[in-house]
């Protein structure tokens, strides 16, 4: 179904990154997340866990991640470093959100298919820290797409 909001979620290794993904769609109302193969299983004891009962009405997907992004008609917005502000840029309420994997980001064969690049600002310039957790950028990047 390609109505509303979709997570895609490219080779997450993390059972609480993974759990509170699931969280956060749960409370911004994403009713799919798509996953790559390599992405931890949903069912880990740790996800479900930090799900805190979202499991049950979230649905996760498993799938070629490349196969999918290819069939559909949806825009594909990826969460990179140097996209597009997320705070200025126009988002689409029926979408697909790509977030990487915690330490190489969104795959290149996945940043291919991507149509629109969006990025979190960092406000401190001078800040050694390179990246966000992804989850805590998924919250961020749903409240966006839910103001807008």
């Amino acid at each position: 179904n390609e109505k509303g909001l979709i997570v895609a979620l490219d080779d997450i290794n993390d059972p609480g990154n993974l759990g509170t993904i699931i969280r956060l769609c749960d409370w911004f109302g994403v009713k799919q997340i798509v996953c790559s193969t390599n992405t931890v299983d949903c069912f880990n004891v740790k996800v479900v866990q930090a799900t805190m009962g979202s499991l049950a009405r979230v649905n996760v997907f498993y799938t070629d991640l490349e196969e999918f992004l290819n069939r559909t008609t949806l825009p594909i917005y990826g969460a990179v470093m140097n996209g597009k502000n997320v705070y200025s840029a126009s988002k689409e309420e029926n979408a697909i959100l790509v977030m990487g994997n915690e330490a190489n980001g969104i795959s290149e064969t996945i940043e291919k298919l991507i149509t629109h690049t969006i990025t979190i600002p960092k406000y401190n310039k001078d800040a050694v820290i390179d990246s966000l957790n992804v989850a805590t950028a998924t919250a961020i990047l749903l409240n966006e797409f839910r103001r807008n």
